[in-house]
Parts: structure tokens; C-alpha cells; sequence
């Protein structure tokens, strides 16, 4: 396999949406002239730069960073990072290439900006993006597949690009061994129809801080998809922008926490023009001592939305004692001339009456339990589109059952 070709373009990006500049760190002077200051009051006025020092130094007591094992990735937060260009492999295709493109190109930038220090840490380091384009409108798949990060602290950036009226699927596979803060920039152009799908089945001991910003043009469709399987903390953070009329975005998120796991998700939907729809549906199981997953979903309907469409949930399946599933839904609607918007969620444990009909048709109870566990998740991973992926995801989901069962 040939190696990607460098590409560079000395041009800066444009801004992602033309808003005001909101305050730094978010906070706003009262209207009063007085000194007091407030908190940031909508989604969308989040402090964003590109810079790690424009940020104050992460405590544990801001919103963001409140779950989160800092002492695991604290370095990955405020220390230096490697960002050089780090080996891969990919599958080549006809309808997708896939090259190094400098810092200075016009696309980084264009589809969104880091809220937090560690995402602008990775910003401010990566030395080259790795750049992904489909151009192919026959949705074949383009497999980039990490696995080559070892331990040390590095810091990467990945812009998926679809070209107008193009469709495929975009699938990063992780694995292995890693200590990574990065941010992935997906540009949907108007028309296109794009499968983005991040696989996170790291070792045990991976750390893995991602930010996702996609920027979703007219009467195009993305599918993004989240599957994290392993890694000691995994924190994939997805920001979706509905900038033009007919933009719609699917989300889904699959994840199965063990033992000393942390696993966190915070599914943004920016809804900025008319007419846009937005589905989230996130699903996870958790088992054994410590397992502890996190799920925020923001959506922002904006005051030029009209028509807008938008749902989203977030279920959890605690297997066992000892777990924690942090669930918070939050809907903000600047118009009232929607279609429809709403948002659930739940955590809860085995029906009862599941695993009886289930044992009652002579199934023993592990195997019951399996079934459950099964059918539960089989609604995300359905959805991926891929019948290769598909399979594999579901041999590793029992993997995981089984060896759970091992430990009781």
C-alpha cells in the first residue's frame, strides 16, 4: 500500500457559523454595569478556541470535566504532546483517498473549534491531519485502522471530508495500546450521504480523549456512530452542526463497561437552520466493580430552525453491583415553530419477566441473561450498515457476557 501523499493549502479556515463571540471561559458581565458575572446560559455560547492556554486550568469542578478520572488524563489535558504523524493502514477504494494534509489547510477548522483544554491541547500539537475524502457516490466502506499509537502522549487530528452528492462509510478501528487527545473534523457536503464509524476496542490500559465536530450541509445525512469496547478511559464527545435547510444528523452510540472502566459520551446537536432532523440514540451495558459510563446529550434548537425534528435517549443495562451510569438529557428550543422535539432516559437493570419467559422455554439463566444482553444492544449495532462489522461487534459483545460470567 502506497503512502498517503502530502497535500497543503496556506489558506485560513472559515468560521463554522457566523455568531458572536461569546465572552472568555463563557462568563458575561450583567446588564447592570456591575461586576458580578454569570455562567453560560446556552449550548451554543461555550467558549471555543484553539489555544490550551486561553483555557483556565482543569480543576475537576467544571461541568465537563466533573466525572472524568483526571489523575489518569491530566496529562493529556495541560502537558506537551507528540503530534507528529503516526503509521495506519487503510483500505483503498475508488470512491475515497486518503493523504496527510498540513495545518494550515483551509479545511482544519471549518467544520468547528475546541471547548475544552485537551481538545485544543491536541489542536495546538498535531503537527499534519490525516485527511479522509469520499467522492464515490456507491457507499463503498474506507477501514482506517490506528493501532500503531504505543504509550506514550500523543495528539492527532482527522478531517473526514464528503464531497457533494457523494455516499460511503468511513470506519476508525482503534486498538492497541495508547495514550491519545485528538480531534476529528467531519465536512458533509450538500447532498452527500456519509457513514462515519469510530471503533474503540484499546487495551486495557488506553487513554483516548476525542473531540468530534461535523459540519452537515443542504439536504445531507450523516450517520455517526460510537462503539467503545475497551480502554481504561475513553471520552469520544461528538458536536453536530445543522448549518444548512434539510441537514439531518443519526446518532448512535454502543458501549459495554467492565471492571475500572470509564466510558463517557456528550452528544452535541446544533440545529442552526430550517427544516432539520436529528435522531440520538445512545445504548451501554455496565458490569463489575467500578465500571462507570457518562452520557450528555445537548440539542439546541436555534431561533432560525423552524420545522425542526428532533429526539433524543440514552438507555443503560447495569449487569451488576458496583456500577455507575451518569445519564443527563438537555433540551434547548429558541423557536416555537418545530415539528417536534423530545428527549429520555433510563437506567435500570434485567426485567424480570424477560429472563422468566426466557428460562421458562428451558434456556438456563446465563444464557437468558446473554439473550437479554443481546437483543438490548443489537438495535445500534444494526444500524452501522457494515454486515462485516456488524458480525464482529457482535462475537466481541459475547466475549465480553461471557467473560463477565467467568468472573461471578
Amino acid at each position: 500500500m502506497a503512502a498517503p501523499q502530502i497535500s497543503e493549502t496556506d489558506q485560513p479556515a472559515a468560521p463554522l457559523i457566523d455568531r458572536p463571540d461569546p465572552a472568555q471561559h463563557g462568563l458575561q458581565a450583567h446588564s447592570d454595569g456591575g461586576s458580578a458575572f454569570v455562567p453560560v446560559q446556552t449550548r451554543s455560547e461555550r467558549f471555543t478556541s484553539t489555544s490550551p492556554d486561553d483555557f483556565e486550568a482543569v480543576t475537576g469542578r467544571e461541568f465537563e470535566w466533573k466525572f472524568v478520572p483526571l489523575a489518569k488524563v491530566a496529562h493529556l489535558i495541560s502537558d506537551a504532546v507528540d503530534g507528529s504523524p503516526t503509521a495506519f493502514s487503510y483500505t483503498e477504494n475508488g470512491g475515497a483517498t486518503v493523504d496527510w494534509i498540513d495545518r494550515t489547510n483551509a479545511l482544519i477548522g471549518s467544520a468547528g473549534a475546541p471547548e475544552e483544554r485537551a481538545s485544543a491541547n491536541a489542536w495546538s500539537s498535531a503537527e499534519k491531519a490525516l485527511h479522509i475524502l469520499v467522492t464515490g457516490e456507491d457507499g463503498q466502506e474506507t477501514v482506517i485502522r490506528r493501532d500503531r499509537f504505543d504509550g506514550s502522549a500523543r495528539a492527532a487530528h482527522v478531517v473526514i471530508e464528503a464531497a457533494p452528492n457523494s455516499k460511503g462509510t468511513v470506519i476508525l478501528e482503534h486498538a492497541g495500546d495508547a495514550n491519545l487527545a485528538e480531534n476529528v473534523e467531519i465536512v458533509v457536503g450538500d447532498n452527500a450521504q456519509l457513514t462515519v464509524v469510530t471503533v474503540q476496542e484499546w487495551d486495557d490500559s488506553a487513554i483516548h480523549l476525542s473531540s468530534h465536530f461535523a459540519r452537515i450541509g443542504r439536504d445531507a445525512n450523516l450517520k455517526h456512530v460510537i462503539v467503545s469496547l475497551g480502554g481504561s478511559v475513553v471520552r469520544v464527545n461528538p458536536s453536530f452542526h445543522l448549518v444548512e435547510q434539510g441537514a439531518s444528523i443519526d446518532s448512535f452510540g454502543l458501549y459495554f463497561a467492565d471492571a475500572g472502566q470509564y466510558f463517557e459520551q456528550r452528544p452535541y446537536v446544533d440545529h442552526v437552520a430550517a427544516n432539520t432532523r436529528s435522531r440520538v440514540n445512545y445504548k451501554g451495558a455496565l458490569q463489575g466493580e467500578g465500571a462507570h459510563t457518562v452520557w450528555v446529550g445537548d440539542v439546541l434548537i436555534g431561533p432560525h430552525a423552524d420545522g425542526t425534528d428532533s429526539y433524543e435517549q440514552n438507555r443503560n443495562l447495569v449487569l451488576s453491583e458496583g456500577t455507575r451510569a451518569d445519564s443527563i438529557p438537555n433540551l434547548e428550543i429558541e423557536t416555537g415553530n418545530i415539528l417536534g422535539a423530545g428527549h429520555a432516559s433510563s437506567t435500570g437493570r434485567f426485567d424480570d419477566e424477560q429472563l422468566f419467559y426466557l428460562q421458562s422455554r428451558g434456556i438456563t439463566e446465563e444464557e437468558a441473561r446473554r439473550l437479554v444482553v443481546r437483543g438490548f444492544l443489537a438495535e445500534i449495532i444494526q444500524q452501522i450498515g457494515s454486515e462485516t462489522l456488524e458480525a464482529r461487534l457482535s462475537q466481541a459483545i459475547e466475549v465480553e457476557l461471557l467473560a463477565a460470567q467467568a468472573t461471578e
